[in-house]
């Protein structure tokens, strides 16, 4: 299958473009700036990946965001520091972090490259744990945005998530079996100079969660600075 995949150089979209690599044509591979307060870590983690995967890849901005949402991911504010776990209320973790229509926006754009650039799907790295706290990351979303798709292209162009019915952890013991490049990944929502994921947000919580639930949080554990 030839596609288009989005890439934000965190741990799900990494897995799913080495998956999207291994089973077909990536055209190329999108990121997106819009105006995340580590857009310039993620951009750059996205670019190591798709270079060691072969990937040809672009960077798309979307600069209106900057204008209308003010979180902790966008920099406004402290983002949460989860040492000892995530909370119990998920809408805690939704408010710092959501950015309106985010996904939509996203698979829209991805499927406008899909088209022209001839692929068949766009590939988007979600899950089931995180749809529990963000309902665009849930298979429901992923079904509509295809209805969606099927008459907003003329190709009829395919929404793909390989990794839409895992949890973190299996998403870890997934990417090890396809040997996807972890060590690549930023999946942190605050920005670092040194390039290391701060280790305390809800995604490197998550994310460390996952590495220690399969064994290799030792081995990666020097990409976190807590």
């Amino acid at each position: 299958m030839k596609t288009v995949v989005l890439l934000s150089g965190g741990l799900d979209s990494v897995v799913n473009l080495k998956a999207a690599v291994d089973q077909g044509e990536v055209v190329r591979a999108v990121t997106f700036d819009y105006g995340q307060a580590a857009a310039a870590n993620e951009i750059r983690a996205a670019s190591l990946v798709a270079a060691r995967l072969g990937v040809p890849h672009i960077v798309v901005e979307l600069p209106w965001y900057r204008d209308i949402t003010a979180n902790p991911v966008m920099g406004h504010g402290e983002v949460g520091c989860y040492p000892g776990g995530l909370p119990q209320d998920a809408a805690a973790c939704l408010k710092e972090a959501w950015i309106p229509n985010r996904n939509c926006v996203f698979l829209s754009v991805g499927g406008a490259f899909a088209e022209a650039l001839g692929a068949e799907g766009v590939v988007m790295g979600l899950n089931r744990e995180e749809a529990a706290v963000f309902p665009d990351n849930s298979a429901e979303f992923l079904d509509k945005m295809n209805e969606v798709l099927r008459i907003s292209t003329l190709s009829g162009v395919k929404a793909v998530s390989f990794t839409i019915g895992m949890t973190k952890p299996e998403i870890v013991k997934f990417a090890l079996e396809i040997s996807a490049p972890l060590d690549l990944a930023y999946s942190c929502y605050q920005p670092s100079a040194e390039d290391r994921m701060c280790g305390t947000c809800q995604s490197c919580v998550r994310v460390k969660a996952a590495l220690g639930a399969n064994g290799v949080l030792d081995r990666l554990g020097a990409r976190f600075a807590a």
